[in-house]
């Protein structure tokens, strides 16, 4: 992904997330509005924004690596 300098609220990343529920796995999405339920840092906001945007014209392939790095980040 490519490097971005715009921090992204909690607003900007639930719209996105809600922008995209229709096209990520059902499980992901609740864990997802789980996941930000729990204050998080800029730095994770940031990625997760990055991690959604655009989620609808990606690849199976990139869908399925951002499913793996958001599960991943759900967990850290």
């Amino acid at each position: 992904m490519s490097t971005c300098n715009i921090d992204h609220t909690l607003e900007d990343v639930v719209k996105k997330l809600q922008s995209q529920e229709t096209f990520l796995p059902k499980e992901l999405y609740h864990n997802a509005i789980q996941f930000l339920e729990t204050e998080r840092t800029q730095l994770t906001l940031n990625e997760f924004f990055h991690l959604l945007k655009k989620y609808d014209l990606a690849s199976e392939e990139e869908q399925q690596k951002r499913n793996l790095a958001m599960e991943e980040l759900f967990q850290a």
